[in-house]
């Protein structure tokens, strides 16, 4: 019988290009089962993105939060702040 693998996730901040003041998000970085890693924001529901490497999804999430704030914008939706502490995360 195999055993479960143990997912540890790691929390980021995500420093992006300035889009109407919104530089910093914080982030969670999960490493995949099938290999790579999936990352969400938080802060900014349904903003999500993935790489194969941490450096190629940090650096896919950073376009991922400009593009969601850049259509919140757009749509005049409130662009949530970033969560005002780090989030505790635990392994389950």
């Amino acid at each position: 019988m195999k055993e479960p693998a143990i997912v540890t996730q790691s929390l980021i901040y995500a420093m992006i290009s300035s889009v109407k003041g919104y530089t910093m998000r914080q982030v969670i970085l999960i490493p995949d089962e099938t290999g790579g890693y999936v990352v969400e924001v938080p802060s900014l529901p349904g903003c999500y993105s993935q790489g194969e490497t941490e450096a190629e999804a940090i650096a896919n999430i950073k376009e991922a939060i400009a593009l969601h704030i850049e259509d919140m914008l757009a749509a005049g939706e409130e662009v949530p702040d970033d969560l005002p502490a780090p989030i505790l995360l635990k392994a389950v």
